[in-house]
C-alpha cells in the first residue's frame, strides 16, 4: 500500500472523489497505527474477529478459512455506492495499479480538456 500512497496523486488524479478502502483481518489498532504512521491518503478497515462478515457485506469473497485475502481494496464511487471490489491487490505488481486506475477512470472519467 505504500507504493499506492506514493503514486496516488500522479496515477489517480488524487482519486477524483473516489474513496479507497483497504480491508484485512488485522486488528483495528494495528490498522490505525499503520495508517497513521505511513500517512496514507485512503481508508483502512478491520475485519478482525468478524469471520469476514464486514468484507462480504461490501461484496468481497473470503478464503476457505473465512479470512479476507491480503490487501483487499474496496472502491467507493462519489455517490457512495460500492463500485468495485479487488479481493487480492498485489501492491508490488505495476499491473495492479494499472487495473485500479482503469476502475477509477471508468467510475469518474477525467474531465475533457477544452
Amino acid at each position: 500500500m505504500t507504493a499506492y500512497r506514493d503514486q496516488y496523486a500522479s496515477l489517480f488524479n488524487n482519486g477524483r472523489n473516489v474513496v479507497l478502502m483497504g480491508i484485512s483481518n488485522d486488528s483495528p489498532e494495528a490498522m490505525a497505527s499503520w495508517a497513521k504512521d505511513a500517512d496514507f491518503p485512503f481508508l483502512f478497515a478491520s475485519d478482525a474477529g468478524n469471520e469476514g462478515a464486514t468484507f462480504t457485506k461490501f461484496g468481497g469473497g473470503l478464503r476457505a478459512n473465512h479470512m479476507v485475502d491480503r490487501r483487499a481494496v474496496i472502491v467507493v464511487a462519489p455517490d457512495g455506492t460500492i463500485a468495485h471490489v479487488i479481493e487480492r491487490f498485489n501492491q508490488n505488481d505495476p499491473q495492479a495499479y494499472a487495473e485500479l486506475a482503469e476502475v477509477i477512470d471508468r467510475i469518474t472519467p477525467e474531465p475533457d480538456a477544452d
